[in-house]
């Protein structure tokens, strides 16, 4: 199942307008924090899919019967663009267990590249909720191998897969290389272009380097 929040006016739209300008792309601070707040919303409406259970509730003055979460979410990102967003997934699902992949583009001199992941740490996934967060859903190259990379952990009872913005290559990838039935995709806008290097058009740029600088 595909859900674009973009689709209907909220305030989602306005941080996408505002991480996507190149003005106010120039504040890193600013920058994560539109990002933590994307995270924050993509996390609410994820749990409005999540189970629930009743629960009694003591307050001050007698007894509340309240629904609450049935059990927290495993929070999963790829290093080092999706940690705003995952902060923010995180600040939502405050009690979750955390699990984070390394993975980045190894290029050749002919311009080509594929992904190599170096590191991952992450709880047991057997029947759990998982939610992985990558702020740019580009060939949709890194997300899968992140996810099968996850999957060596465990297997969770369903996946949700989280990207501010993803082009339509990207999203084709995902559905000729996973299972439907397995999971979710949550996106903010699609973008229709990607380039001869893989770079989202319009876009937004490379979300790491907004966030926390330039590399090497």
């Amino acid at each position: 199942m595909i859900h674009i929040l973009g689709k209907n006016s909220s305030l989602l739209k306005h941080y996408i307008a505002e991480v996507r300008d190149v003005e106010i792309q120039k504040d890193s601070l600013r920058f994560r924090r539109n990002m933590e707040r994307l995270g924050e919303i993509f996390a609410y409406e994820i749990s409005k899919t999540l189970q629930w259970k009743s629960r009694e509730v003591i307050t001050s003055l007698g007894t509340a019967q309240c629904e609450v979460l049935a059990q927290q979410p495993v929070i999963a990102t790829i290093l080092r663009a999706g940690l705003p967003m995952h902060q923010g997934i995180l600040n939502f699902f405050d009690q979750a267990e955390n699990a984070f992949v390394s993975a980045y583009r190894k290029h050749h001199k002919n311009g080509r590249f594929f992904i190599q992941i170096e590191y991952t740490s992450c709880p047991n996934l057997d029947e759990k909720f998982l939610i992985i967060s990558d702020p740019m859903l580009a060939t949709g190259a890194s997300m899968v191998l992140a996810y099968k990379e996850l999957l060596q952990r465990g297997k969770p009872i369903h996946t949700h897969f989280v990207s501010v913005l993803a082009s339509v290559q990207g999203i084709e990838y995902m559905k000729k290389n996973l299972p439907a039935d397995s999971y979710s995709l949550w996106l903010g806008e699609v973008d229709d272009e990607l380039t001869a290097k893989a770079y989202i058009v319009p876009g937004l740029g490379d979300a790491g380097d907004l966030a926390f600088g330039n590399k090497l």
